[in-house]
Order: C-alpha cells, then structure tokens, then sequence
C-alpha cells in the first residue's frame, strides 16, 4: 500500500480518507481472524472434547457406584464367611444335641445368604463391565482428540500469526497517517467511527454519501462539491464526515 506521507502534505480531509481506510483493513483482518477456519476446527474438536470428557464422567459415576455396592456385597458376604468358619469350628468341637441344631441351622442360613450375595456380585460386575469397556473407549477418543487439538491450536497459531503481522503493519500506517491530523478532526472522526460501524468518514461518490449509500439533495451535494479547503462537511442523512 502506498505511503501518502511520501508525496508530500496533504489536504486533511484526503489524509483523513486514507486513515479510514487503514481502520477499515484493520477492521477486516480482525474479522478474518474471528472467522478463521483453524478456529472453527480447533472449537469443533473441543466441543467434541468436552461432550466426551461430559459423558466419561457420567458413565465413571455409575461405574463407580457399582463399584461401591460391590465393595459393599463382598464385605458382608466375607462377614458371613467368617461367621459360618466360627461355627464350623465350634460343630467340630461337638456339643449338646440342640446347641448343634441351632449352629447348623444358622450355618445353612448364613450360607444361603452368601449365595445370595455372591450371585449379586456376578449381576453387578456383568453391570460393570460393559461400563468398564465405555470408558475405555471414550479413553482411548480423547487420547486421540488431545493429538488433534494440539495440532489444530498450532495450526490456528500460524495463521493468527500471519494476521497480526498484517495487522501490526497497517497499524503503523494508520499511525504515521493519524498524526498528520489536526486533533480536532482526528478527535471528531473517532467519535463517529465508534457510532457509526466503523466509518465516520466517506466520499462523495455519484452524488450519494459513501457511507450511508444515500443520494444528496442537490443543495447538500454542491456545498460538499464547493467547500472551502480544510471545512468540514457532514452528511445530513447519517452524520458522517463527507469528502468530495
């Protein structure tokens, strides 16, 4: 782009239109920058990141509750074990007749209870298992998700990279440009450009505003065509600053 400080001084109002025009490049990259194609790729793979890591947690809370009835199943079946082992012992060390009725009947009873259990046990681990084999595979897609992501978060560096470069030189530009404003146009053009998307100073072209595309009534149009050198004209329709 070519440096207009190169050819000399310049009418404030042209001056002012090249400032324009840098803010409106400056405005364009930031938008390529929201909208880069790297970005929506690495958003993409993080959403997918997060609907796994979202259900990897759900399916890890029901695994670990059956872990935990589980845990719970073994401690008392082990209690019964322990129990019917105490009254074995006591059966083979004899006793009274109905002593050993009570103990043998108790050990028939604690022991059916512990089948009880155990076969609990083998309905809650079938339950675990097809868990166990979710969660590894949901291990196993975020392992290669993680690949991804850094590859695209490289990928997107690279090009935000390219665009700040690019950005950094019109930016210069702008600056050198800017401070061959007067303050007060300089002043007056900011607070427009921030009312008014971005542009607050346009041409005059086919007798019509540059910024709000609308046509001039002859009147306004023949004052911005024969303004003094250095007046600032405004379009009536939208506010901006006119340049003929």
């Amino acid at each position: 782009m070519e440096d207009s400080e190169a050819t000399g001084p310049q009418d404030p109002l042209a001056l002012l239109l090249e400032v324009q025009a840098r803010d409106l490049h400056l405005d364009q990259l930031a938008y390529r920058r929201r909208q880069l194609g790297e970005r929506r790729a690495l958003e993409a793979l993080e959403a997918r990141a997060a609907e796994l890591e979202e259900r990897s947690a759900g399916v890890r809370t029901e695994r670990d509750r059956l872990d935990a009835r589980l845990s719970d199943l073994e401690a008392h079946a082990d209690s019964y074990s322990s129990r019917i082992e105490a009254i074995e012992r006591r059966l083979r060390e004899g006793g009274a007749y109905r002593e050993v009725q009570a103990m043998s009947g108790e050990s028939e009873s604690l022991a059916r209870h512990r089948r009880q259990l155990e076969d609990e046990e083998l309905e809650v681990m079938e339950q675990m298992e097809p868990l166990e084999e979710e969660l590894g595979s949901l291990s196993g897609e975020l392992a290669g998700l993680a690949g991804a992501r850094r590859e695209a978060s490289a990928a997107l560096a690279g090009a935000e990279a390219v665009l700040e470069g690019e950005a950094a030189e019109v930016a210069g530009e702008r600056g050198r440009l800017a401070a061959g404003l007067p303050p007060d146009l300089l002043a007056t053009y900011e607070r427009l450009r921030q009312r008014l998307g971005g542009v607050g100073a346009a041409r005059l072209a086919d007798g019509a505003c540059g910024g709000c595309h609308l046509k001039l009534p002859n009147s306004e149009r023949e004052h911005v065509l024969h303004a003094a050198p250095g007046e600032v004209v405004f379009c009536d329709q939208c506010g901006r600053i006119l340049v003929a």
